[in-house]
This record gives structure tokens, C-alpha cells and sequence, in this order.
């Protein structure tokens, strides 16, 4: 497990000199390396904090938050659904654990065919947020980030930084409501995101085909496609490496 510690050194004394405000210490330890110093500046440490601590990137400062917004996640496979647009504009709803890291495509069915059991198992051991993009018949592209990837669970999982989204023409996200927690919920035969009302935030059956997309309590969005029943045409899931 790694440890991370921040140290600003705005005090003068014996062994150190003032540093300016701009730079911090940073402190690491691991159970599997020796513990080590980095100096860094104020805007180098949020990066690395942001993998180190879910509470730090809440306080970003304005400017920060905007520079890493005009970046382009960078994408290490080529996208059939996501093009420069797409990217700038999930970019800037995405959670700071995900800036200035390349993305990696888990599935897509294209290359590893239609089937729910196979997305699950490409993405066994996985302990990072996932992004899911889907292109219906009626080549509408919409979908979900989700805080954690997609695996069987008996329960609701996932965070308040899972949210949906749709370019149904003009971009939209729908972010968690606070009404209830029914993030994900993945079986054998339907992944489900989003609940608590007549259906489903977003539904797919077991071979990645039909679905479904109904205003939900947990995200207040409208149906992601042009109707509620939809058909996927081609689908892709991205995962952040860090």
C-alpha cells in the first residue's frame, strides 16, 4: 500500500531554508520500496495527489482545473465512437484521479465480440474507473463513467463520480442527484446503471445488444437515445491507467 504525505515548508529554522510557496515535500512509502523525498511544485503534487487521495482534488485551484480541462485524454488504442469533441468534452466532467493519464481500451466489440461475459472477464482485476461509450442504430453515442469497472456483484456499487452522459445531438452529463446510491449493478445477464424509478439509467442484456435508457432518481436524466429502447451498434470500454 503506498503512503503519500505533503509537507509545505513555510518556516524558517536552523537545518532549512524558507521555501516558496509554490513547492511542496513530498513524503512516499510503500510496502514494497524504499521510502523516498521528491520536491515538487504546487501544481506537479495535485497531480500526484490525486491518485493518493479521493478528498485533495476537491480543492483545486480555478486555474488548475481549467488547464487540465483543455487537454485531451490521451487514448494508447484508436476509438471507433470517440472523436477530439467527445474527448474534450468528458474530459471536463471526469474526476481529477483520471487528468494527464493515457487511456486503455478493455473491450470493445469490434475486436472481442458481443458478449457481457467476455467484457467482464477482460476487466478481472481491475481497480480503476472506467469509461462506457455506446453507438446505437440510430448512431446516437452515449453512455457512462464509472468510478469502479464493471464486475458481478450481488449489491450496488461505485461512487457519486459515476455519472452518465449522451451527444443526443449536443453533450449532455447527468450527475449523481444524491436521491439514492444505485451506481452499478452487474449480474450474469444485464449490466445496469442507475435506478430506483420505473427503469434503468442505462441497461444492456447479456450479448451486448438490446438495452434500454429511462430517466432514473439517481442521475435525473432524460433517456440517453432518441427512445428508451435502443439497439447497440458498436460499444467500447476505456479504462485510465495510472
Amino acid at each position: 500500500m503506498w503512503h503519500c504525505r505533503v509537507q509545505s515548508l513555510t518556516e524558517k529554522s536552523e537545518t532549512m531554508k524558507l521555501l516558496p510557496e509554490n513547492v511542496k515535500v513530498l513524503y512516499f512509502a510503500s510496502d514494497c520500496m524504499e521510502p523516498y523525498v521528491e520536491i515538487i511544485t504546487v501544481k506537479d503534487s495535485k497531480r500526484s495527489l490525486s491518485l493518493c487521495s479521493s478528498e485533495y482534488y476537491e480543492e483545486e485551484e480555478p486555474e488548475y482545473q481549467e488547464a487540465v480541462e483543455d487537454s485531451l485524454p490521451v487514448l494508447n488504442d484508436q476509438s471507433q465512437l470517440l472523436d477530439d469533441q467527445h474527448l474534450e468534452r468528458l474530459a471536463a466532467q471526469m474526476p481529477a484521479k483520471t487528468w494527464g493519464y493515457p487511456w486503455q481500451l478493455v473491450y470493445s466489440t469490434s475486436v472481442h465480440g458481443s458478449s457481457l461475459k467476455t467484457m467482464y472477464r477482460n476487466m478481472a482485476g481491475l481497480d480503476c474507473p472506467v469509461l462506457l461509450v455506446i453507438k446505437d442504430m440510430h448512431k446516437k453515442v452515449f453512455g457512462a463513467f464509472s468510478s469502479d469497472p464493471f464486475k458481478v456483484s450481488k449489491y450496488c456499487y461505485g461512487t457519486g463520480e459515476t455519472f452518465l452522459f449522451s451527444f443526443n445531438p449536443d453533450f449532455q452529463a447527468y450527475k449523481w442527484s444524491g436521491e439514492n446510491s444505485y451506481f452499478v449493478c452487474c449480474n450474469w445477464e444485464s449490466l445496469q446503471i442507475g435506478g430506483g424509478g420505473v427503469g434503468f439509467g442505462l441497461w444492456l442484456d447479456s450479448d451486448l445488444y438490446r438495452g434500454s435508457s429511462f430517466s432514473c432518481p439517481t442521475f435525473q436524466n432524460e433517456s440517453l437515445s432518441t427512445q428508451v429502447d435502443f439497439n447497440v451498434l458498436e460499444l467500447e470500454v476505456w479504462t485510465v491507467q495510472n
